[in-house]
Formats: structure tokens, sequence, C-alpha cells
């Protein structure tokens, strides 16, 4: 049986917007339960898909950050084309890094980053990371074994070029950190299998934001917004963003 993708979302409920981001080969699924709980605190949600994600992994390897980049200003114009004065943004692992971006280029009146990289592991191993999400996506889409083990053969030969511009789009967030004055919630899980954990602290301690605060997650791993403290991730988003200086 088929299993229906997951699709990027914009739930509208009150004049407070935030922008929420998946990361590299995520979906809006991995935001999702987060814009639900925000949308019955009063704030309008909108989660987009980079090109790529959310679709088969042949059309991913043929996509590069700098397209990525457009989606997620298309979601922020988006948003303001609809009339929403006032973002926030939350995003999480790639996500995260775009939030920095957009909030050393744009005015928001927040930004959230939840298990962020300001270093990025080579590109073999980012290839890997590839492949694996190709494998979940085959399995997930229904596809029989035996065509999975055929498709992920030919895949195998193939490579993505915009792995290089992955890493340096980090590295040139990183330089821009100490460009970010907004408000500034930085979320780490302690156990994250995926970035190493160092980036966290080096987002908080190298932002200029008067207002910014370190949280560590003790059980989480990478996926925080699917962890064991989801829950407790959802309250202190919402924390954060009750802080802000909204004009409405």
């Amino acid at each position: 049986m088929r299993i229906a993708q997951p699709k990027p979302f914009f739930f509208e409920h009150g004049k407070r917007a935030v922008l929420l981001l998946h990361g590299f080969t995520g979906t809006s699924a991995d935001v999702r339960m987060l814009g639900r709980f925000l949308e019955k605190h009063n704030y309008t949600s909108m989660a987009p898909h980079y090109r790529g994600h959310g679709v088969p992994p042949e059309e991913l390897i043929e996509t590069n950050p700098a397209q990525w980049w457009e989606d997620v200003l298309a979601a922020y114009n988006q948003l303001k084309d609809t009339g929403y004065e006032e973002i926030a943004v939350v995003g999480l692992s790639l996500g995260g890094v775009f939030s920095l971006k957009l909030a050393a280029d744009f005015p928001l009146k927040g930004v959230v980053t939840m298990c962020a990289p300001m270093t990025m592991k080579t590109t073999d191993l980012m290839w890997q990371g590839v492949l694996k999400y190709a494998r979940d996506y085959k399995k997930f889409a229904g596809d029989p074994d035996e065509l999975i083990q055929q498709e992920m053969t030919e895949l195998k030969t193939k490579s993505m070029p915009g792995l290089n511009d992955l890493r340096s789009l980090v590295e040139g967030v990183r330089e821009k950190v100490n460009c970010i004055y907004t408000p500034l919630l930085v979320i780490q899980s302690r156990h994250d299998e995926v970035i190493d954990a160092n980036s966290a602290q080096i987002i908080y301690d190298e932002a200029e934001s008067t207002e910014k605060e370190l949280q560590w997650y003790e059980q989480s791993g990478h996926v925080i917004t699917l962890g064991p403290e989801k829950a407790q991730l959802h309250e202190n988003v919402l924390e954060f963003l009750e802080t802000l200086d909204w004009q409405e």
C-alpha cells in the first residue's frame, strides 16, 4: 500500500506568523506537530518544502542549496504578501541555518534554531545520508523490496553536486552569525547523532542578540521535534514567542 507523502502547510490562525523550516532530506512532517501546537495558541504557521524534498530521491540529487534558499524566501514573501508583517522563524537543522541567514538579511521578530549545524561533515558522509533518505523514502512509498534494491543500486552510481554547495552555505552563514541582533533561542539535543552539538554554543556565543538563550535537551536526538521531549520543546518555543515584542 502506498502512503501519502507529506505536503507543505499553511495554518492561518492569528496575526502572529511563524515560518517553520525543516532540515536537509526532511519535510514539513518534521515540524507539523509544532505548527498545530502553535495554531492552538493563536499563531499562524507556514512550512514549505525545499525543492527535491518530499519527492523521489532521484529529484533531490538534482537540486542545490541556492534553490532551497529561493524556496525559503518564497515562503517568507508569501507570508508578507498575505498580510503578515511580523514574522518569527523556527528552523530544524538546515532549517535553523536558513533561519539565521534570514535573520542576518531581513527584519524578523525572533529566531529559534533547533540542532542547527555550524560545521558540516564530509560530502561522502552527507551522501550516505542521502542514500539513507532514498531507501527510507522508497520503503515509505510502499515500493517492493526488489524494486528498491534495483533503484538503490542505480542511485549509488550517481552523485549530488549540491553537497559541496551545502558545506559552503553553512560556512557562509556561520560568518554572518555576528550580524544577528534578533531575539534568539538556540535549542540543541545533547545526544545529536547527526551534527556537532557544539554548534549550538557557537551560535549562542557569536550572535549579537541582547535577548538570547541556549537550551539543552538531554534525551533527544537530532530530529528533536519528533523526539521524546517534543512536548517540552513545544512549550519552550511558545514561551519564547510570547516574550517577543509583537505590535498587534
